[in-house]
């Protein structure tokens, strides 16, 4: 038997995951792109010329995740990477008008219900929260450390 206060956190975690859901839901609805599509397209907003390396930071993925889906908003015109002229290696990312444009039209928050939740959230209480997410880990066999490092919408 489910002890019931077992239960209360599963219908708990199940209303947070059916709200972003949902919330990705509209995004894709409102914009034609992903919520992570989104997030980035809001982060170069916030700060054109960003690296790779840096929208993975700002996003909290893996760089080569985010050189994914940057390839994917490139093909649909979104953004524009341009080289460094004292420095070709260096690749630096900014909005095309056309990404501007689903920036202004995407549902709020840009980055995302569940990380705009978590910001408001007090410091004590994200760690609190943080360290009982790793109990709660800690007793799932089938954990995926990796799964950390990629957006909701690929999980």
């Amino acid at each position: 038997m489910t002890p019931p206060a077992a239960s209360e956190v599963l219908r708990q975690f199940r209303v947070i995951f059916g709200a972003v859901r949902q919330h990705y839901q509209d995004v894709e609805k409102a914009c034609g792109i992903s919520g992570a599509q989104i997030w980035a397209l809001s982060a170069l907003r916030d700060s054109p010329g960003m690296k790779v390396s840096e929208l993975a930071q700002a996003l909290s993925i893996h760089a080569s995740t985010a050189s994914n889906l940057l390839d994917k908003i490139e093909k649909a015109g979104l953004i524009r990477r341009e080289r460094s002229s004292t420095d070709q290696r260096v690749v630096r990312l900014h909005l095309t008008d056309a990404g501007m444009q689903r920036v202004k039209d995407a549902p709020r928050p840009l980055t995302g219900i569940l990380i705009h939740a978590l910001s408001s959230l007090p410091e004590s209480t994200l760690m609190r929260l943080n360290d009982d997410l790793r109990q709660l880990i800690a007793q799932m066999d089938t954990a995926d450390a990796r799964d950390a490092q990629k957006p909701l919408t690929d999980i």
